[in-house]
């Protein structure tokens, strides 16, 4: 039961660990300050644990490493995106 409440709690806190600097980068439209190869990096290692977690048809790992790869790709796009195209995409999605 610990290891159930242990890798639940691993994988929604890794989940969620990308969403404040998704929404800073909506509210601020700016990325200078991320590193791209980090999130090169970080992308390909969630797209291979998504792929690792459907071979295995083990689902806590494809929902949490699909989330997580949706988020760091969202914060690459954005942060591969020209600086006038970012600002759009940012007002949009921050209203």
């Amino acid at each position: 039961m610990i290891e159930l409440v242990l890798g639940y709690a691993a994988a929604f806190l890794s989940t969620v660990s990308f969403a404040p600097q998704a929404w800073k980068i909506i509210r601020s439209g700016k990325t200078h300050d991320i590193s791209l190869g980090m999130y090169l990096l970080t992308v390909a290692a969630f797209a291979l644990w998504l792929a690792f977690g459907i071979l295995k048809q083990e689902w806590p790992l494809v929902l949490s490493n699909g989330i997580c790869l949706m988020l760091s790709g969202f914060i690459l796009f954005m942060k591969i995106l020209p600086a006038s195209r970012r600002k759009t995409v940012a007002r949009t999605l921050g209203g």
